[in-house]
């Protein structure tokens, strides 16, 4: 081993050995001579359409519009550079020895330098050696750096990494930031004129700017198509056109079709990166008009914010993605809030998950009655819209009008913590506080949600709906995600039996939502009708902040909010009526699609009861077969038809103890609560209440009042006056009977008798108190409650 390193070591000091050595560290640096990456500049963020058409740009950090590299160069550029620079380009190993001999003879001659003999490739080198200073040593670097540039790159990517890092004057650089500032279009749709013109801005771009040195650039473009000619590049006739196109003069801005969607996609990692996204760029500059269009109306009313989303159920993908409006110098209106990912007031807009849920997990059917009478829960009172109520209300009714109270007591059955356990579960992300924050208030705005979660939550279910039949009667598990921008491949199908919601779940909830109205708009809103069938809901957050409307398809999801971004709230303010008009524009972009398919395999047909809309019992007089959700099944049957007895006049109800069993008339009869009764008669004439006992009769069976508020146990807070007094409690109660006089009592004191509208004021002093009502029957009704008050 001795030996042969004493072998080496005189080996290397000789004159052989040390030449083969300088050679080999030559070679290796050779090798190892070029930079990975060649260039590191800081790039522009680049939005691209699904086309690849450019929607928007972001100017790079450096504040140089340069946009990330591109292998594509167009072909007439390639002609144009290659006969200005380099014209033999295709046959030199990077370094042209008699064009680089030819420039040293002309520098000579002249004096000073004429020319630099620089190949293409060599100046991709000296574009990448930035700030070096023009020596023999640095063009020795250079030619040596681009033969090996040569060795590694085809001549079709040199040509593209000099397009792309090219200097064009002022802060642009490469050929694709130059065609949109200088001609507003991509570099494919260039012209030959166009083309030239930016051929030959590299060569002197400080000196030839455009707007200025006009006649100079003109004359070096001109110069360069008559070479196009004369090569037989391009005809006579084309190249005097040419010649009579203008040049450039002030930059053009860089398109601003999706402002947001930039800074969206720049967050979520592709800052500096050329972005190929889902958007159809059609659909979006349409979508942006109508917004426009309809900001010019609402900042009427100062309302300076919107924005719209368009999702394609099948993929998820996202069509249309307008942020929000624009308010050019108006910095206080926010226009650079992306309003689509910003949490909102979710105003009423998540009704049609809870009717789903209670579907899906068969808590109702989609016509069983739903209580709409004065509540309170534990000191919350929702009102409807119309502060009226309608006693009862169908489901899916309930839905469409956008209840508030009925949607309250739904989810009081149903349960807060299982409804935001679903929201979560199908996309819902706002929700990061536990569910008893949001307490019962959660269905009318209570809590925040983003138009992005909402559309995919939407869209998921559509997705679910289409796809179950196709399935096989079966639920891709991969249906269920967020919305995509940026396009990549389909996850191969796992197919399970049980979803989140069932089909039949679903499908019902999109029927419900067909018929989305206003009860006190009906005779308007034809109106906003579209060709196209549109299950669609909308929102109003408390204050009038935030108008939501969204629709659904079996092809698109649309999702349009309108407000304030700063939270400012504003007369009719309202889904319906800002959000809504947008919603349906939209619509009218989109290509008309059937109508969901019928899950069958989901349902059933059941017979229901045509009052109640449950599950018809025996009793029930008139009934319907319709299909229901297979979990709807196990739903209350009616509650509300009972039998009654009646003398065999029928104009009085009678027992055993006044009247003769076999005398009896046993009638069904449709009942409700008093309460319920109360509001549900005054909407619905055809009611009919039930008739009195007779005289000879002892009351016996269903109680004729019922007290709306309070409700027994309460606990009723009391503020206390500015002039110390304590404050009015209004007690109310119904009864079945419209001209009932009843007799009120507190705690076995009388206090008055009240007939046909039975609400009262009255002030108990704090602690615990027995409320005692007899009506003239002598029925009566005794409920405790308690006051408190902030008295001292």
């Amino acid at each position: 081993m001795a030996n042969y390193f004493s072998k080496a070591v005189t080996f290397f000091k000789s004159r052989k050995g040390i030449i083969i050595s300088i050679l080999s560290i030559l070679f290796l640096w050779f090798l190892l001579s070029l930079p990975d990456p060649l260039f590191k500049d800081k790039t522009s963020t680049v939005l691209e359409d699904s086309n690849g058409e450019l929607l928007t740009a972001q100017i790079a950090a450096d504040g140089q519009w340069r946009f990330p590299y591109n292998n594509k160069v167009p072909q007439k550029f390639k002609e144009c550079i290659i006969l200005f620079e380099d014209r033999s380009f295709y046959y030199h190993p990077g370094f042209n020895p008699l064009a680089f001999c030819r420039a040293i003879i002309q520098n000579l001659k002249a004096g000073k330098k004429m020319s630099g003999g620089s190949t293409i490739t060599m100046q991709v080198i000296r574009l990448s050696r930035k700030g070096q200073k023009r020596t023999y040593l640095e063009k020795l670097i250079e030619i040596i750096q681009a033969t090996r540039l040569e060795l590694s790159e085809s001549k079709s990517n040199i040509l593209a990494l000099y397009a792309s890092n090219a200097p064009f004057g002022s802060n642009v650089i490469g050929l694709d930031a130059a065609s949109w500032r200088y001609f507003g279009r991509s570099a494919d749709k260039l012209s030959w004129s166009e083309s030239a013109t930016l051929a030959v801005l590299p060569n002197a771009p400080g000196l030839i700017y455009p707007g200025k040195n006009q006649e100079r650039l003109r004359t070096k473009r001109n110069r360069l198509l008559d070479k196009l000619f004369t090569k037989g590049i391009i005809d006579k006739e084309t190249c005097d056109l040419a010649k009579q196109e203008p040049l450039p003069g002030k930059p053009h801005p860089i398109p601003q079709l999706a402002p947001h969607l930039l800074q969206r996609a720049s967050k979520d990692g592709g800052n500096g990166k050329r972005i190929r996204t889902t958007i159809n760029g059609q659909l979006q500059n349409s979508v942006n008009e109508i917004i426009e269009n309809h900001h010019k109306i609402l900042k009427g009313n100062e309302i300076h914010n919107a924005c719209a989303i368009v999702i394609e159920v099948s993929t998820g993908n996202v069509m249309a993605y307008t942020g929000n409006t624009s308010n050019p110098g108006k910095p206080e209106y926010n226009s650079d809030v992306d309003v689509i990912n910003a949490p909102r007031s979710t105003g009423s807009i998540l009704k049609p998950f809870l009717f789903t849920s209670m579907l899906n997990d068969g808590e109702l059917l989609p016509g069983t009655l739903i209580p709409d009478i004065p509540t309170q829960i534990a000191g919350y009172a929702p009102q409807n819209y119309n502060t009226t109520f309608d006693g009862a209300v169908p489901a899916k009714r309930a839905l469409a009008r956008s209840l508030n109270v009925p949607s309250v007591r739904m989810l009081q059955n149903y349960g807060i913590e299982k409804f935001n356990y679903n929201l979560k579960k199908i996309g819902m992300t706002t929700l990061n506080r536990p569910p008893d924050h949001y307490g019962l208030t959660i269905i009318l705005g209570g809590a925040e949600a983003k138009l992005w979660d909402l559309t995919a939550m939407y869209a998921s279910m559509a997705r679910a709906l289409n796809n179950y039949i196709p399935n096989g009667g079966k639920y891709n598990q991969n249906d269920l995600h967020p919305n995509i921008y940026i396009g990549m491949p389909q996850r191969k199908p796992e197919l399970v039996s049980v979803n989140y919601f069932d089909a039949a779940s679903i499908y019902l909830t999109f029927e419900a939502m067909v018929e989305v109205a206003r009860p006190d708009e009906d005779a308007g809103w034809r109106q906003y009708t579209s060709a196209n069938k549109v299950a669609w809901k909308t929102g109003t957050s408390f204050g009038f902040r935030d108008g939501w409307a969204i629709g659904v398809t079996p092809k698109y999801v649309v999702g349009v909010w309108v407000g304030n971004a700063d939270g400012e709230g504003r007369p009719g303010l309202t889904g319906i009526q800002t959000a809504a008009p947008i919603l349906f524009d939209i619509f009218s972009l989109l290509k008309p699609s059937p109508w969901f398919e019928l899950p069958f395999d989901e349902m059933e047909k059941v017979a229901v009861c045509r009052k109640s809309g449950s599950r018809a019992t025996d009793i029930c007089t008139e009934k319907d077969t319709i299909r229901i959700q297979r979990n709807g099944l196990h739903s209350e049957p009616c509650p509300y038809h009972k039998i009654i007895h009646l003398d065999h006049s029928g104009g009085y109800r009678v027992n055993s103890n006044c009247e003769d069993v076999n005398s009896m008339q046993h009638v069904s009869w449709f009942i409700l609560p008093p309460a319920m009764e109360w509001y549900y008669k005054s909407k619905n004439p055809s009611y009919k209440v039930l008739p009195p006992y007779r005289n000879d009769c002892e009351v016996q069976g269903l109680s004729s009042m019922e007290i709306i508020y309070p409700k027994q146990f309460s606990k009723i807070y009391v503020p206390v006056e500015i002039d110390g007094s304590m404050g009015k409690t209004i007690f109310e109660v119904a009864h079945r009977r419209f001209d009932a006089l009843i007799y009120w009592h507190l705690d076995g004191k009388y206090i008055r008798s009240t007939r046909s509208i039975h609400q009262m004021g009255l002030t108990p002093d704090e602690g615990k108190h027995i409320l005692t009502l007899v009506d003239e029957n002598g029925e009566s009704l005794v409920e405790q409650f308690e006051i408190l008050s902030k008295r001292k």
